[in-house]
């Protein structure tokens, strides 16, 4: 978790690359599948390292931490199925407003990040995801 008042570098670069991967069309359609695109990249790269029932119950446990923030997602109390949840989030994605659904997308992403450095350490997390996301601008950098 970061300090508060202070961005977490993770965290930008995760909305950072999520709105310049659908920055050609800003329609919830786009959104979701960018969003989804870019979790499948996170998780096939982590499927070798942590299998892929560590991967589901990663994006499960994230998809539970974000539902108090996004009622629609339908998943207060329930016990989420990593491997077919995904699929799911992104057709809810889709017909939820566009500032809503980016924020969804960047929820979910940065929830599994989080858990995931939580469980590896902050450093190999980065190391592992780095090359994902898009890189900071000259003015990020700066700043």
């Amino acid at each position: 978790m970061s300090l508060p008042g202070k961005t977490n570098p993770r965290h930008a670069a995760i909305r950072r690359t999520l709105a310049e991967r659908h920055a050609h069309n800003a329609g919830t359609g786009a959104i979701a599948e960018a969003a989804l695109g870019l979790a499948s990249e996170v998780t096939d790269r982590l499927t070798p390292m942590i299998g892929s029932r560590g991967v589901d119950a990663l994006v499960s446990r994230s998809l539970q931490l974000i539902a108090p923030a996004f009622p629609w997602l339908g998943l207060a109390g329930e016990h989420v199925d990593g491997s077919g949840s995904l699929a799911s989030f992104k057709a809810l994605l889709e017909v939820r407003d566009p500032v809503e659904a980016t924020n969804a997308g960047v929820a979910l992403l940065v929830a599994f990040t989080d858990l995931l450095a939580t469980m590896i350490g902050a450093p190999l997390t980065d190391r592992l995801l780095d090359s994902i996301w898009a890189p900071a601008s000259a003015e990020e950098t700066m700043s």
